[in-house]
């Protein structure tokens, strides 16, 4: 799914306006409940998309991403009862004893009469093969090393973890668009697959790009007008039926599918379900969302506390921040718990590096305003400065703990002319 950074420019009671950052297309609107808490008009947020024929949807908005923790490096101690490095001298030897040494060497491979070399190094034939019995004995050799090691088929191997499976993404067939556009006349084929593709503003694109095109050329030019009177005609049963090829298969896939699909879906409902069919549909899918997402909320709630139990309290916190269903908080008693488990695990003898990937996982929590540390670091680094820092908004309590007010973290806005 496409991702995007954009500026928000307004609220009202039907969510956020939002624009490109930097620009001043393209824009739409936001859904309020996926907006971050505490967001501000000018704040430039990471989100993921969906491009349809009428123009851009926020599907979801992407955490912002955390400091990077520093490596940890071992120290390495040496033992000071002895010499790093030993050497030890051969002794001398005399000019005949090195001749001597020569003449035997020449004599063994003069009785070899194959230049078989000595010390069980590979001797091979005349033809450069190696013998059959030394190969063999070779291979005994290697064999019996191979068992004194545990290697061999007997020796066990190391699996990984699987890898989590990724939510299935949407796939639909474009059984009614190709239908709509086949039942449009002849010469609206291509203004409709235009349309279908990428909606009225590639269609004003390809339109500009052919008239510039005939310019070159001495051509007469397209009559934009005209045919922007004939898109508008027929962008909407355009946009109905792909949005029937979506749900339907959406629906047949409800039970796999990403949510945030699905959701997508359900949302652009509102302007592509426009005949009694089309409603129908659009209900069935918001029945059959619900109940996944119900279902989907007690698995989150049971493995919340599954996690909590077993004192992970950052895989704990991280899973708290991404509930399946919105506005569902946990319950009061497990944040409780988890505000508890948080605080207990941020003391004085807790490593910076820990104690920044617990706060990082505080600040995007729903107990960030619970948590209160057993203790901070006598001597907190720069590093760990920078993130109470830059989540100083999210946690106040604790950044006074630093030393640290409270500072909105800095606008990405970009620096230059005026936008036209």
């Amino acid at each position: 799914m496409p991702r995007m950074d954009i500026e928000l420019t307004s609220t009202g009671e039907d969510g956020w306006t939002w624009r490109a950052a930097g620009a001043r297309q393209p824009r739409g609107t936001v859904d309020a409940s996926l907006v971050p808490s505490g967001s501000a008009v000018g704040d430039v947020l990471r989100v993921e998309t969906e491009q349809f024929v009428d123009g851009i949807t926020v599907t979801a908005v992407l955490p912002p991403k955390g400091a990077r923790p520093e490596a940890q490096l071992l120290e390495i101690f040496t033992r000071d009862d002895g010499p790093l490095v030993t050497s030890t001298l051969a002794p001398k030897r005399g000019r005949g004893d090195r001749r001597r040494d020569d003449r035997e060497d020449r004599g063994e491979r003069r009785r070899d009469g194959r230049g078989r070399q000595r010390d069980g190094e590979r001797s091979r034939d005349g033809r450069g093969r190696q013998r059959d019995g030394e190969r063999s004995r070779g291979r005994g050799r290697s064999d019996a090393a191979d068992k004194r090691r545990g290697g061999g088929k007997d020796r066990p191997r190391r699996d990984t973890p699987p890898a989590p499976p990724r939510p299935k993404r949407l796939r639909p067939r474009h059984v009614h668009r190709d239908a709509a556009i086949k039942a449009l006349p002849a010469e609206q084929h291509r203004l409709g697959r235009i349309l279908a593709r990428s909606g009225v503003p590639g269609l004003r694109d390809e339109i500009a790009a052919q008239n510039k095109a005939a310019a070159a050329a001495g051509e007469p030019e397209i009559p934009v007008e005209l045919l922007l009177k004939v898109a508008e005609r027929i962008h909407q049963p355009l946009r109905t039926a792909d949005w029937r090829d979506r749900a339907e298969a959406a629906l047949a896939g409800v039970a796999d599918v990403d949510l945030r699909d699905l959701r997508s879906v359900v949302v652009a409902a509102e302007t592509g379900a426009k005949d009694d069919d089309a409603r129908q549909l659009a209900e069935q899918l918001r029945t059959e969302l619900a109940a996944r997402v119900d279902r989907e909320h007690a698995e989150w709630l049971a493995e919340v506390a599954s996690t909590l139990g077993d004192g992970r309290v950052v895989r704990a916190l991280r899973l708290s921040s991404r509930p399946p269903k919105a506005g569902a908080p946990l319950p009061g008693d497990m944040l409780a718990k988890l505000a508890e488990a948080a605080g207990a695990s941020l003391t004085t003898e807790t490593g910076q590096d820990r104690w920044g990937t617990v706060l990082d996982a505080v600040a995007l929590s729903p107990v960030r305003e619970r948590v209160v540390p057993l203790g901070i670091p006598a001597e907190p680094g720069e590093d760990l400065k920078a993130l109470v820092t830059r989540v100083s908004t999210l946690v106040p309590a604790i950044a006074a703990q630093f030393g640290i007010e409270p500072t909105a973290p800095p606008r990405n806005r970009r620096r230059g002319g005026r936008r036209s």
